[in-house]
C-alpha cells in the first residue's frame, strides 16, 4: 500500500504526535489478526512508511529511522492503516515476511502469563545468531 503525497500530508496533519514527536504503532498480521509488535513512529518514519509501503519506525535507542527488515530481510508490507478515535495511536495491518521479533519469534508477544508463571508461546522462526551476524 503506497499513498500519494497530497493524501499523506493530510494524514500527517491529523495524527497527534506526543511531546517527543512520537506516535505508538501496533502491527497486526493482515491475514490472521495476530498482534506482531509495537513500535514508535515519528513524522518522517510515518511518511516514509506511507510512501514506500514498508513499515519504517523511529528507533529511540539508536535515535534514527529504522526500516523493519533492513538487516534481516524480514520486512513488513503495509496492507491497511488505521488511527484511533483520538488520532494518537496507529494500527497497521501488514504482511510479515518471516518474523517480526528480533529474537526469532513470529510475534514479539511470545511471553504469556499463565497460572502465575511466564510461559513462552508462539513460533520461533529463526535463531538470532544466524540472522544478525557481527560485523568485523
Amino acid at each position: 500500500m503506497k499513498l500519494q503525497t497530497p493524501f499523506i500530508e493530510e494524514l500527517l496533519a491529523k495524527v497527534k504526535f506526543d511531546d517527543k514527536g512520537l506516535v505508538p504503532a501496533i502491527l497486526q498480521d493482515a491475514e490472521n489478526g495476530e498482534i506482531l509488535m509495537f513500535a514508535f513512529m515519528n513524522r518522517d518514519s510515518l511518511k516514509k512508511s506511507l510512501e514506500t509501503g514498508l513499515a519504517t519506525y523511529w528507533s529511540r535507542s539508536r535515535n534514527s529511522l529504522w526500516v523493519k527488515g533492513e538487516s534481516s530481510g524480514h520486512t513488513q508490507e503495509i496492507r491497511e492503516v488505521y488511527y484511533d478515535c483520538d488520532h494518537d495511536c496507529l494500527l497497521f495491518k501488514i504482511k510479515q515476511n518471516v518474523a517480526a521479533c528480533h529474537t526469532g519469534y513470529r510475534s514479539c508477544f511470545f511471553n504469556k502469563i499463565e497460572d502465575g508463571r511466564v510461559v513462552e508461546v508462539g513460533e520461533k522462526m529463526f535463531e538470532e545468531k544466524d540472522v544478525y551476524r557481527k560485523k568485523d
